[in-house]
């Protein structure tokens, strides 16, 4: 414990007991707990600036008057129990702290009203309010050993400044090599940049290519988190309508500087954009000289029919951001996501990004760079698929038998949650009360929501808690 004892050379008060009212004053108000070890004699001199002497002095006082208790081979602490006589003497009051003067924000500052909340489960609760990966089944093991690895080689290049902003070559190489065979993206290392998580490559794109005021094209609904950093920008957000295939291009206008879309597996509808829309859009963007920012989040799980190839592969001659994290498909402590922009756009994001915060940590970089380069990804994400695969063919039939044509369910088989309409008003008190939880979707409409609507997450529950999930909030 650091006492804080201040002494005055100049005053008249000897030294020793200036430090014997400093102590005996921290002691009656509170400041100093009974129990707490106080710092030795050498210690306290050290501190000071006087002789240890002094300190003793001082010190054998507080204890020949009970204030503190001396402990042979343990230390000197303050007395737990004080005599009553001691805590009767008036106490100055305390001043009320003054209020602080109030600091001026930013307007960017200004606009972050809102804090993201995650919701606690209640115990005994059956919860449908998360859609992330499963962790009891991620080859942690596997992964400490990779990191082990690294650390035993005690590479510099991993433990100081990164050389480049941009990431780990070898990682930035084995991502263009992965989105390439498994997304059909095509870019080069050198368009890459590794950050943190997919939420840093969304805020470097506002920031990087919006003025204030300016029209940004957002599905509605759409992604919460990405509609802040907008939002925080000061984006006037135009809500763009989603059907069965995706975005609808008519809706976007001519005014749009950037769209925002998650082509493959649209959140929270769950839909994937039709080839048709895909090539509308890009012929919008053409027309438009706009951006197109795509979010492919979670891609690697579809359970039906090869995966869909990525928008930014067919779009040649207009430029398009491609976010994607490794967050969703390992596990959300992993913030390591990367951003794929056109050639002339990566010097920009590179020095954005080495702004921000230098480079995403080394270490992780590099043991990423070895799970892709010796298959472990895709692995994990073929053992993941069947097993999401068969927890959402649970929540399906299950959400049939118990409620038929009185729910509706939205978007294509992939993802980690589904979209579910009900007809039934009492949907969500019942789930309160018989210990489910529900996560409206309310929240992601930028216009007025539907009623009784639902993102239900299936990715972290078993297929016996799913069944018995829906049977609860049945009638």
């Amino acid at each position: 414990m650091r006492s804080a004892i201040v002494v005055d050379t100049a005053s008249a008060m000897p030294i020793h007991r200036q430090i014997y009212e400093a102590w005996r004053d921290g002691i009656l108000t509170g400041r100093f707990r009974g129990g707490e070890r106080v710092p030795s004699t050498r210690e306290l001199a050290d501190g000071v600036g006087v002789s240890r002497s002094t300190v003793t002095q001082a010190y054998e006082q507080l204890i020949a008057e009970g204030y503190l208790q001396a402990t042979h081979g343990s230390g000197t602490f303050v007395c737990r129990e004080l005599p009553d006589e001691l805590l009767r003497p008036r106490l100055a009051p305390r001043r009320r702290a003054a209020e602080p003067a109030p600091v001026h924000l930013s307007r960017f500052g200004a606009r972050l009203r809102d804090d993201f909340v995650y919701p606690a489960t209640p115990p005994g609760f059956i919860c449908f309010s998360r859609w992330g990966p499963d962790l009891d089944h991620f080859p942690f093991a596997l992964w400490r050993s990779l990191m082990t690895r690294h650390l035993r080689k005690a590479e510099p290049e991993l433990f100081d400044y990164a050389k480049a902003a941009q990431g780990y070559p070898r990682l930035r190489r084995e991502i263009a090599a992965y989105v390439a065979r498994s997304r059909a993206v095509q870019c080069t290392p050198e368009q890459i940049i590794v950050v943190n998580g997919s939420q840093q490559a969304l805020d470097f794109s506002a920031r990087l290519l919006l003025e204030p005021g300016e029209t940004v094209a957002f599905e509605n609904p759409g992604y919460l988190g990405t509609r802040r950093i907008f939002n925080a920008h000061g984006a006037e957000l135009r809500p763009v309508s989603i059907d069965a295939e995706g975005v609808m291009v008519d809706d976007i206008g001519e005014r749009a500087r950037l769209v925002y879309v998650t082509p493959s597996h649209q959140f929270p509808t769950g839909v994937s954009m039709s080839l048709k829309r895909r090539l509308a859009l890009i012929e919008w963007a053409r027309r438009s000289r706009a951006v197109i920012i795509e979010d492919d989040y979670d891609s690697e799980y579809r359970y039906s029919g090869p995966p869909l190839p990525a928008l930014q592969g067919l779009a040649h001659d207009v430029p398009v951001v491609y976010c994607g994290t490794f967050s969703k498909v390992m596990f959300p402590g992993l913030r390591v996501g990367y951003v794929i922009v056109p050639p002339s756009l990566a010097p920009t994001f590179t020095r954005a990004k080495w702004l921000a915060d230098r480079h995403t940590p080394m270490l992780e970089q590099a043991a990423l760079a070895d799970f892709l380069s010796e298959g472990h990804l895709e692995r994990h994400v073929r053992r993941m698929r069947r097993l999401y695969g068969r927890r959402r063919d649970a929540l399906i039939e299950a959400l049939g038998r118990h409620f038929g044509e009185a729910v509706r369910l939205y978007g294509d088989p992939a993802g980690m949650s589904v979209l579910a309409r009900f007809e039934d008003d009492a949907i969500e008190q019942r789930a309160l009360k018989r210990k489910v939880q529900l996560s409206s979707a309310s929240v992601y409409y930028l216009t007025k929501a539907p009623r009784n609507e639902f993102v239900l997450g299936f990715s972290t529950l078993g297929e016996r808690a799913i069944r018995e999930g829906v049977k609860r909030i049945a009638r």
